[in-house]
């Protein structure tokens, strides 16, 4: 029997500028630091994860790169060009779309009409001008299935799928509508282990089809399953930055954990032998 071939490398082509590239950016509120000389790439056909507990500045960043929030110190490059965005507009025309954990969804609307929600296409001019509902209902038909998503109907309402379904459905808008970086916020968070696997998978599918990903989990199991490059956060400040072929899942796991601090949590916690009130007799042996 041969041994398992390694799987191939992808093709990215190192020597072209990252899709986004955040290099030391701080952000301040007052005098609260939500982030401080934090630097990121992320490039064409890469998952590049962001990773931290709550609190760790995992949501200002992504408000910096989705046009929500300036920041206010640094650089902040898109395609190699220093880049300040004004609204999230702005970061949309430039190719960068960020679905958030909550997906912004009308459930009562079927599954056509929030794949085009604010973006809907019409026909005929005039007093006769309307939604095409038949163009929009095959256009995501057609999408969904190119990244593998069979949905039983795309009529029914969205609210009616499971949480990884329209995760899927919201990566899948993402790849038609032209983006070139798509953040997730947390898409596994609220998910059970099939489910999450699921969302994953298109996460994978949205790389695979040349997108620079930026993924922001607090599970280091989902973000080494199918990341490139790893950046840890904690407090604000990075407290890690790897590729994959310089960090074993353990040391990661270790890292996101607090690595030297758990250690030292661990001995604090360890059980301490019972008092001795009774001149070395057991507690409760009354015996004389």
């Amino acid at each position: 029997m041969t041994a398992p071939q390694a799987p191939a490398p992808r093709d990215t082509d190192t020597a072209r500028p990252a899709l986004v590239e955040l290099d030391h950016v701080s952000k301040y509120y007052g005098n609260i630091k939500a982030l401080e000389n934090v630097s990121l790439e992320v490039h064409a056909g890469e998952i590049s994860c962001v990773l931290g507990d709550n609190g760790a500045g995992k949501s200002t960043l992504i408000k910096i790169i989705a046009g929500l929030h300036r920041h206010d110190a640094g650089t902040f490059l898109i395609e190699g060009a220093e880049t300040t965005l004004a609204n999230p507009r702005d970061a949309l025309d430039r190719g960068i779309a960020t679905v958030y954990q909550d997906l912004a969804v009308v459930p009562l609307m079927p599954v056509w009409r929030n794949f085009f929600l604010g973006s809907e296409p019409t026909k005929g001019a005039g007093p006769f001008k309307r939604l095409d509902v038949q163009l929009m209902r095959e256009t995501t038909r057609t999408e969904l299935l190119r990244m593998g998503i069979d949905l039983r109907d795309v009529d029914q309402p969205i609210g009616t799928l499971s949480g990884g379904e329209r995760q899927c459905v919201a990566i899948a808008r993402a790849v038609y509508f032209g983006a070139k970086v798509l953040v997730l916020d947390e898409p596994t968070a609220a998910l059970g282990v099939k489910q999450s696997g699921v969302v994953l998978k298109y996460v994978a599918a949205a790389r695979d089809a040349g997108l620079g990903v930026v993924l922001i989990t607090h599970s280091p199991h989902h973000a080494y399953l199918v990341g490139d490059r790893f950046v840890l956060l904690k407090r604000g400040v990075m407290s890690g930055s790897h590729t994959r072929d310089s960090v074993t899942l353990d040391e990661l796991t270790r890292q996101m954990a607090g690595g030297s601090e758990l250690e030292e949590l661990s001995h604090e916690l360890e059980r301490a032998p019972a008092p001795d009130h009774l001149g070395g007799r057991p507690v409760g042996d009354d015996t004389p």
